[in-house]
């Protein structure tokens, strides 16, 4: 049993007049952990950030990959939109929880802590569902520019008929479904235990306001 389940057993079984001093005493370990999670969170968007930074750039390091990326069809402009915009994304997401954090970090009172934990659930949660949403739409861009570009592929495609073609696409479709839900996972194993501990903190405020 941690710190926080005996201080909650304790405030329960408190008298009236000493309910006063031990919920204020609740109320301080809430922000404690609440702000302690937020931050968790914000340097793991940091981490996220420089995972993404190297994995897209590293490559370019390489006169071969380079060489390569020439002789494709892919759209630069567009794969350079998508760049920009992932990053774009990325950065207002870590801005918006150090805004959170800092928000936290000099909240005084229950309800205004409510709040920005409402707000740092909100913030993850279209995050999350963001990140979901492009990769599902590379998956898809890059299987299309790969039946371009890929010699097997371009013949493959060339000697298939319509029901083959079909079957392609619903394959890469089912791979992009497959890649997207393991994004999914692992986004539920990075930020869904801080997420479900942060939504406890949230329902034990709410109990201190009734």
């Amino acid at each position: 049993m941690d710190e926080l389940e005996l201080l909650k057993k304790h405030w329960q079984s408190d008298t009236v007049s000493e309910k006063k001093m031990t919920s204020q005493d609740l109320y301080s370990m809430l922000w404690k952990k609440s702000s302690s999670i937020v931050k968790t969170l914000f340097f793991i968007s940091i981490a996220e950030l420089i995972f993404w930074i190297a994995i897209t750039f590293l490559p370019k390091l390489s006169a071969s990959y380079n060489a390569k990326l020439d002789t494709t069809a892919i759209n630069q402009t567009l794969l350079t939109s998508l760049t920009v915009i992932s990053f774009a994304v990325i950065i207002l997401f870590i801005y918006l929880l150090f805004k959170a954090y800092k928000g936290i970090s000099v909240t005084d009172n229950a309800k205004k802590l409510m709040e920005s934990i409402i707000s740092t659930r909100k913030v993850i949660k279209y995050y999350v569902g963001y990140n979901l949403i492009m990769a599902f739409v590379s998956m898809v861009l890059g299987s299309y520019y790969a039946t371009k570009t890929d010699p097997k592929m371009v013949e493959l495609m060339t000697n298939a008929d319509t029901n083959g073609k079909l079957i392609m696409a619903a394959i890469i479709l089912v791979i992009a479904v497959v890649f997207v839900g393991l994004i999914w996972l692992f986004y539920k194993l990075l930020y869904g235990i801080l997420m479900k501990r942060l939504n406890s903190n949230y329902n034990e405020l709410k109990k201190l306001e009734v």
